[in-house]
């Protein structure tokens, strides 16, 4: 089993000096997959080695099976293990988790843009849905406990999106007010219950160019020019 994460600093983020209205927003929850990094070539792709033809469908049932390992339920290595077996596939599952789930090429536009919030005084964090072993990469190899103020992996919140608490125990976690808290995601599902727990959100992804995701900041009074 993953070792959880001991202990979270909780923090609310003033505004910065002529940056922020004092009742506007005050931080911004970013997705991870599809906005801030990419698996290159997708997922299809990076399982053909393994399974062939049968990618696509042991995919769409292991994303599935994952889903109580995403709430932090179940441990997802064994599940993955069966299914692949299932499937024929004869490479260990630590040699196709690594070649596949631990495939994220990062997205440093999008890096940038969250440099430039934190720069400007904004509380910047991470709302992502994954397993703890993928969610466990993420944090130390490719250094998001320390780019983002607070981090919200569902694995650890107990909850996975869309499901609106997801952003309640974000909020709390984060320790602002949900309407001071935009968040971005490209799934519309999620920006959805985003707005359902009272969050301001908007849809966006890194294929639509970050010149959009400026507009859609700018929209909501957020300032990310220096």
């Amino acid at each position: 089993m993953c070792l959880m994460p001991g202990a979270y600093a909780t923090a609310i983020f003033g505004p910065a000096s002529g940056t922020m209205d004092r009742m506007g927003i005050r931080h911004v929850l970013f997705d991870a997959d599809g906005v801030l990094q990419d698996l290159p070539g997708g997922w299809y792709a990076a399982m053909e080695p393994y399974l062939g033809d049968r990618a696509r469908e042991f995919l769409h049932e292991t994303w599935v099976e994952e889903l109580p390992s995403l709430a932090g339920q179940e441990d997802y290595l064994p599940i993955l293990t069966a299914g692949l077996r299932r499937h024929g596939a004869t490479a260990s599952v630590t040699e196709i988790y690594d070649a596949v789930w631990k495939k994220i090429s990062v997205i440093e536009e999008s890096l940038e843009v969250v440099r430039a919030l934190k720069r400007n005084g904004y509380g910047v964090h991470l709302g992502t849905n994954q397993e703890c072993y993928r969610g466990a990469h993420m944090r130390t190899a490719l250094g998001y406990d320390e780019l983002f103020d607070v981090s919200c992996y569902s694995y650890d919140l107990g909850v996975a999106k869309p499901d609106p608490d997801f952003f309640t125990r974000a909020a709390n976690r984060i320790g602002a007010d949900p309407e001071t808290i935009l968040f971005i995601d490209d799934n519309p599902d999620n920006v959805t219950a985003a707005h359902t727990a009272g969050l301001p959100a908007e849809r966006w992804d890194f294929t639509q160019g970050h010149a959009t995701l400026h507009t859609l900041l700018t929209t909501h009074g957020v300032a990310i020019q220096p």
